[in-house]
């Protein structure tokens, strides 16, 4: 089996930085916004995507370097504020050692996101296997990503299994033929995060890494598509 780990939000706790810069940007422009807001509506989803739709939204004329001054101030941040998800290097380990395999596949551009994990201390646990939206046509919600992931990495749709914190990306695994696991363990998590996953295809939820290294490590992952519904995080809730 291949586990398919999302980055952002995920594996590092990169989306909480990302959704204040923007809200801090979008609020300064005369349309107050909380970073819980742009997290629902944008939360793995393109940068450049997101400021598209919010421009042609609150009708903004914005400059060319918009999104360049925008990423360097997330790149300013992640300095002294980005760490990697609690647990996320050991679960990683734990699934390896039950004989899966392991990779990453992300909405960031390949080379800040291979930065972004080697800031962490993440990228020695998933390298060379790191994929990105920069190397396929689209980004999710379209399944291109994870498809190009599994394609590389030599495994069919069905034998993979996506770990992912966005609707976006839930909805780009259920496209792909994917079975996915929805994480609600970083800092950008709001109150309906849960039940958005769970709508969108999830098949269970977790609330930390340790969770999802039990889940897969120690269920039969076709348990987690057919299992009934249990009042805990961890379990399955489809």
């Amino acid at each position: 089996m291949l586990v398919i780990f999302d980055c952002d939000g995920v594996l590092i706790d990169s989306e909480a930085i990302f959704c204040a810069v923007d809200a801090e940007a979008l609020t300064k422009l005369g349309h107050p916004t909380a970073a819980s807001t742009i997290a629902e509506r944008f939360a793995g989803i393109p940068h450049r995507t997101a400021w598209q739709t919010l421009a042609g939204e609150h009708r903004l004329n914005l400059p060319d370097c918009w999104l360049d001054d925008l990423l360097r101030e997330c790149d300013r941040r992640f300095i002294t504020e980005l760490k990697a998800i609690a647990g996320a290097a050991d679960a990683i380990t734990k699934i390896k050692n039950h004989g899966h395999e392991v990779c990453v596949a992300s909405s960031t551009d390949l080379t800040p996101l291979a930065d972004n994990l080697d800031r962490t201390g993440m990228l020695g646990h998933v390298t060379p296997n790191v994929f990105s939206v920069s190397q396929v046509k689209r980004s999710k919600p379209a399944p291109d990503v994870f498809l190009f992931a599994a394609s590389q990495m030599g495994f069919d749709p069905t034998d993979c299994i996506v770990v992912e914190d966005s609707v976006a990306g839930v909805t780009a695994a259920r496209r792909a033929g994917m079975r996915s696991v929805g994480f609600i363990g970083g800092g950008h998590a709001y109150d309906t995060l849960q039940m958005r996953l769970l709508d969108a295809g999830a098949a269970c939820i977790c609330s930390s890494m340790a969770e999802i290294s039990d889940l897969i490590g120690l269920i039969e992952i076709a348990s987690c598509a057919n299992a009934k519904p249990e009042n805990s995080l961890g379990r399955v809730l489809s």
